[in-house]
């Protein structure tokens, strides 16, 4: 399978990427009430561990939304995607040790590394857009935690509202392929 082909396909199977983005939005929102209404250490603990299940309820929305295939077994992405997404755990220490040293880092350190991310996504899909993202995200929390580190909540819903925009245009994006191009085999 050439690069292009499993861009393709991979674009195809994850709606663009729409789905994905649209749960990541769902949980940063709920993150970002916490954050606004209850508590940092609710907000906290709910992007941390609700960010296990990205992956999961993202499989779970792109079959709702009709994508019954998964990707085929001689994509060479399969894994690249399994390792792009153990990036942000793997930051997880890096963010609650800026977290300890100022509560108000906690949305933008994550901000960052969830950017950062993004970046290996523009070859994953084929997708500069993606790029565009990982910017606002990157650049977003840099200027967050150097300038508004006492904003708790602002960073996560900022993260949600970027998210939420990227998921809207993914979306929009796959059905006028879709309607515009055979189905990928």
């Amino acid at each position: 399978m050439r690069i292009e082909e499993a861009q393709r396909e991979l674009r195809h199977v994850f709606l663009h990427g729409s789905a994905g983005q649209l749960v990541s939005g769902v949980l940063w929102s709920v993150a970002a009430a916490f954050a606004t209404w209850g508590s940092p250490r609710a907000a906290i603990l709910t992007l941390c561990v609700g960010g296990m299940a990205i992956y999961p309820a993202t499989r779970l929305l792109a079959l709702l939304l009709g994508q019954r295939e998964g990707l085929s077994r001689d994509n060479p992405f399969n894994q690249l995607a399994t390792q792009i997404a153990f990036t942000v755990p793997l930051g997880i220490p890096v963010i609650l040790a800026a977290t300890v040293a100022e509560m108000g880092w906690f949305f933008p350190a994550f901000m960052v590394i969830v950017g950062a991310h993004y970046l290996p996504f523009i070859f994953l899909y084929g997708m500069w857009e993606f790029g565009v993202l990982a910017a606002a995200l990157v650049g977003g929390g840099v200027w967050l935690g150097m300038n508004r580190p006492e904003a708790f909540g602002t960073g996560a819903w900022l993260t949600a509202g970027l998210l939420f925009a990227f998921a809207v245009y993914a979306l929009v994006r796959d059905r006028r392929e879709r309607t515009m191009a055979p189905a990928v085999a």
